[in-house]
């Protein structure tokens, strides 16, 4: 385990953003496998014992590599450098105190209210246009899914990065967010095989943007 940790500081000082980027995807990619596993136990639970209506587990190896290219493509490279921007403006724009509070609250709120959405719009866009949908359906997901992923997910993931912006050097925050992209991979990718679950349509009741 020393070995490997000694292996991954020496990719990331001297390839950080490809180090990033392969963590990343690999991450994504193994969450979603975790969220197929677990939207087919959770079907398997709902019905009858007798039943053989549910196949044995498949994974789908298309939709992993559709989830793997967005830790790819976005999270790796896109998280590299918001990370590394971020921690630049809060100390030498904002001029606050390393660590301090303020700092802290000030990445978090940041991270929170401007990644954290964007985040969200660009994994569902990217999920429906990867799957064949066109625009107009891709605007109905976003309408569906955005509001309540960002509801739920914000329940978690403060109390994460409070941690992450206190503790961890700057170098090595994205590498412990991915540990919990695994996590989250899993959490986003079974969240959008949901569909129209009747409980995102309870948060979706408050969308003022629904109806635009």
């Amino acid at each position: 385990m020393f070995r490997l940790w000694k292996w991954y500081q020496n990719c990331l000082t001297f390839h950080p953003v490809k180090t990033q980027v392969i963590s990343s995807g690999f991450l994504w990619g193994t969450g979603d496998i975790a969220a197929q596993y677990i939207t087919h136990s959770a079907t398997k639970t709902h019905l009858p014992t007798s039943s053989d209506a549910v196949e044995e587990f498949k994974i789908n190896w298309k939709r992993v590599g559709i989830t793997s290219m967005f830790g790819f493509g976005f999270v790796g490279p896109v998280g590299h450098m918001w990370y590394e921007g971020l921690d630049r403006f809060i100390r030498l724009k904002l001029q606050l105190q390393p660590k301090s509070a303020k700092f802290v609250g000030a990445k978090l709120a940041m991270d929170g209210l401007i990644f954290g959405p964007i985040d969200l719009v660009f994994f569902f866009s990217y999920m429906g246009f990867a799957n064949g949908k066109d625009v107009a359906e891709v605007k109905e997901d976003l309408k569906r899914d955005v509001l309540p992923a960002f509801i739920l997910s914000g329940t978690v993931w403060p109390i994460i990065q409070v941690a992450n912006f206190r503790y961890v050097p700057v170098r090595y925050q994205l590498l412990y967010v991915n540990m919990f992209c695994l996590l989250d991979s899993a959490f986003l990718s079974w969240f959008e095989q949901q569909n129209d679950a009747p409980w995102k349509q309870w948060f979706t009741s408050f969308n003022p943007f629904k109806d635009r």
